[in-house]
């Protein structure tokens, strides 16, 4: 899980989808609206995060030398995380001495996280690397590596990547990854085992302001955003924003139930955001933006609805709840410029606030 007083080295920059795409974060009507939270996704700001060399290769598919960039000699044990986006791309456990001066994979974490396009820019043809997130220029990939480890050799420039040992994962936001080395995996599952956590998935519009009020919440461990509640696999914000894939934007909350039951968690989601707007929240319209508990055991079904015959009998709301109650299912942790964004853009864009 993603601590929520991580805030991460360079975060998932949120601007590069808009400079690739044209779009801002969530889709919404109001075009000042759009405009604040959109005022820093800019080349100048690019510029400003990345080195001039980190820049020149992720954005320019320019290349560093070989045998004099941070990683290639690099070989302890985590995880290779994209510069820009902070997407995990790939794992020293697929990590090899090629001998050409720039780090080599045999293949990458997963697959989608990287695209592969045609390069003619020399006199042979080549296959380009980008990751499929932040669209960064990583490197190419031949098929001259290890036959043992498949045979392709993923030749990656060190400029695009952040190298995350396997100890600081954790708490980096990367603790799903821990799978990829079981012995440092069940030390961390053995340590959460001692602690006493519960989780609730909550949905009540954007998740930058949802997250922001619920993870200074005192008995809250941490918090993650990200989507759920529809059916589309692997969910990612470039398809939940268009609405269509009946995901949500929501909150991973992460909490000590000796300190926070379930249902004064309840009472503060019940106040922090509008739940009488179906499909909306301030500005932000569409069904990712729809109030909405999604339940992970039947008591905590019981407990949501119990609470939301509650609020209506309280008459705080002049129109009746339209939250819905459903049991939970998979949860897509968002990209990480979106985790803890208001903690990292302070005055940036929300419409949440305790309704008191």
């Amino acid at each position: 899980m993603r601590s929520t007083k991580t805030l991460g080295a360079l975060g998932r920059i949120v601007f590069i989808f808009s400079l690739a795409l044209g779009v801002s974060v969530c889709v919404n009507s109001a075009s000042t609206t759009q405009e604040s939270r959109s005022a820093t996704m800019s080349k100048k700001d690019l510029k400003d995060r990345l080195t001039p060399l980190q820049y020149k290769v992720t954005q320019e598919e320019g290349t560093e030398a070989p045998f004099m960039n941070a990683y290639w000699d690099e070989f302890r044990e985590g995880i290779y995380v994209d510069i820009v986006s902070g997407e995990a791309l790939f794992s020293s456990t697929k990590k090899f001495d090629a001998g050409c001066g720039w780090p080599s994979f045999s293949e990458p974490i997963e697959k989608a996280l990287i695209r592969e396009k045609d390069d003619f820019k020399l006199a042979r043809k080549r296959t380009e690397v980008r990751s499929a997130g932040a669209d960064s220029h990583l490197g190419h990939v031949f098929d001259d590596g290890p036959k043992e480890m498949g045979g392709l050799r993923y030749c990656i420039n060190s400029a695009s990547l952040r190298f995350i040992p396997v100890e600081d994962m954790e708490k980096e936001g990367y603790g799903e990854f821990l799978k990829l080395f079981p012995k440092h995996a069940a030390k961390t599952e053995s340590k959460m085992s001692l602690e006493k956590r519960e989780t609730a998935y909550l949905a009540g519009g954007c998740f930058w302001g949802m997250e922001d009020l619920i993870r200074k919440i005192d008995g809250v461990i941490t918090t993650d955003v990200g989507y759920t509640g529809g059916e589309t696999k692997d969910a990612s914000y470039i398809n939940v924003k268009t609405g269509t894939t009946g995901h949500a934007e929501a909150i991973r909350v992460i909490f000590d139930p000796t300190k926070l039951s379930y249902s004064t968690l309840l009472d503060h989601f019940f106040r922090l955001h509008d739940p009488t707007t179906l499909n909306r929240q301030g500005n932000d319209i569409g069904s990712q933006y729809r109030s909405a508990i999604f339940a992970l055991s039947d008591t905590q079904a019981k407990v949501a609805r119990d609470k939301i015959q509650e609020v209506n009998a309280s008459q705080k709301w002049t129109k009746p709840i339209v939250t819905s109650v459903t049991p939970a299912g998979p949860f897509y942790k968002a990209e990480d410029y979106h985790q803890d964004y208001l903690e990292k853009n302070p005055g940036g864009y929300t419409c949440h606030f305790y309704r008191d």
